[in-house]
């Protein structure tokens, strides 16, 4: 059966941290890589909106050598009652890889059940895994280093969170979530991330008090405050207090990184001061999704 990417839970610390090299040799040696997926079709499937993973995924496809197939949810007969089951039981007989962006965690994994092709997860309501690849990379570029690096995550307990949740203690960092009340990570997702922080030297913190997340951490990151599949929601009175601001950099390390996966609401979760300011890491973060998406593919369908 096919290797899928469904979570960073996925992988064990060792083939993080492999895949997390491979990433950094693709960006070194672009050309090196032009005939990795040579000959591969890639299905490339979108029920949410987006930019950053649709145009890395395409683009990484592409200059490997393979062909993108790009596919909407309404274009699919997925509106008109099939299954995801048989969805991914069709294109497993013309692609070989499944790349998917869409709303419940479970659906990924019954379509990765049923398909006979690599599935990898663009984004769920659960984790944004690719996105964490990328994160790693960059942190790990500024940072030198992974091990006992302290980040500190700002904002909603969401997909991103989890992911670097799990990705954070699988190699050995000091991941410290702040949220509001009643806004926290899954429980099971503090429960399994420890579990892992145990085992690699690393910590994992969830609290509602800004400071004890943010005081000398060495990354800052945040994320919108309403996910997709939220509009209309109103959380901006609970999360008042959680903006990335000059203030809250103030807190932190002198040589502190600011993050976030983007889109970014400015004047909303993180200032347009920070963003736009010396201590933003946020391009060459959304570029990384290019080089570790690459790495991935090349690992799922060597």
């Amino acid at each position: 059966m096919s290797r899928s990417f469904l979570t960073i839970d996925d992988l064990s610390p060792e083939e993080l941290i492999s895949l997390l090299d491979q990433a950094d040799a693709v960006k070194a040696d672009p050309n090196g890589w032009s005939e990795r997926l040579r000959g591969k079709q890639v299905a490339i499937v979108f029920e949410k909106p987006s930019t950053r993973t649709r145009v890395s995924f395409e683009v990484a496809i592409s200059s490997m050598g393979g062909h993108a197939v790009i596919l909407r949810g309404d274009e699919l007969q997925l509106d008109r009652g099939e299954t995801i089951e048989d969805t991914g039981r069709a294109l497993s007989r013309y692609v070989d890889a499944i790349v998917v962006r869409t709303f419940g965690q479970d659906r990924l994994e019954r379509l990765a059940d049923a398909a006979d092709v690599p599935v990898v997860n663009a984004l769920s309501d659960f984790e944004h895994p690719c996105q964490c690849l990328a994160d790693l990379q960059t942190i790990r570029a500024k940072k030198g280093a992974l091990q006992d690096v302290s980040l500190a995550y700002v904002g909603d307990g969401n997909n991103v969170a989890h992911s670097l949740m799990f990705g954070g203690a699988k190699v050995g960092m000091d991941v410290r979530v702040a949220c509001p009340s009643g806004y926290e990570p899954f429980p099971q997702v503090a429960e399994r991330s420890r579990e892992q922080a145990a085992e690699t030297g690393g910590r994992v913190t969830v609290t509602d008090v800004v400071a004890e997340a943010v005081v000398g951490a060495e990354v800052l990151y945040t994320d919108v405050w309403v996910s997709m599949g939220q509009e209309g929601s109103d959380k901006h009175r609970a999360f008042e207090k959680y903006q990335i601001n000059s203030e809250m950099v103030g807190l932190a390390d002198d040589e502190v990184i600011v993050m976030h996966c983007l889109p970014a609401h400015r004047g909303e979760e993180i200032s347009a001061d920070v963003m736009d300011g010396p201590r933003a890491v946020v391009w060459e973060q959304a570029e990384n999704r290019l080089h570790a998406q690459k790495a991935l593919l090349a690992w799922l369908l060597d």
